[in-house]
């Protein structure tokens, strides 16, 4: 029953169903065109993309940076190791100096006898003496290890140790 007043209604009113089909038909047309020119901009904006700044493609591009990516990489560990092993010469290295200017004679002035306490990064190294007198100089030198010397040390040169310890 529904299908014949629906049939009943289509063929008394013929005339407004071509018009409303004419309109689907006109929006879905409309509907068409903006997707083909939407489609015909991404394909351009595409071409753009995949074509680099020289006119190279966008894959060699990213190939090539990827290599110096994979470049810089590798210089970047060789520089670690470089400063690995400059760390470890600088630590043997030294890198606390202390001076000590004293008067060894009462009787003498301007502070002529020192003591010089040079020592790496670990405490070790040597301290040496300069006792100098009217008559003769003398110079000791006495080695440091982990911050202590075998060797019986002055009150100066514990000094000069402990300010270069301190550094």
């Amino acid at each position: 029953m529904v299908f014949k007043d629906a049939t009943a209604f289509v063929s008394a009113n013929p005339m407004y169903f071509v018009i409303g089909f004419g309109v689907l038909l006109v929006i879905t047309y409309a509907i068409m065109i903006n997707l083909w020119l939407d489609l015909s901009y991404m394909k351009k904006r595409y071409n753009k993309m995949m074509t680099g700044v020289d006119g190279g493609n966008l894959e060699k591009l990213i190939n090539n940076h990827v290599d110096e990516v994979n470049m810089v990489i590798k210089e970047q560990r060789e520089l670690r190791q470089e400063l690995e092993r400059i760390d470890a010469i600088l630590a043997k290295a030294i890198t606390r100096i202390a001076v000590v200017r004293f008067d060894a004679f009462n009787d003498m002035a301007n502070d002529l006898s020192y003591c010089v306490a040079m020592l790496d990064s670990n405490g070790n190294g040597i301290v040496i003496s300069g006792i100098f007198g009217r008559e003769d100089s003398r110079t000791y030198v006495k080695p440091i290890v982990d911050g202590v010397s075998s060797y019986k040390l002055t009150k100066e040169e514990e000094k000069a140790l402990r300010e270069a310890m301190t550094k």
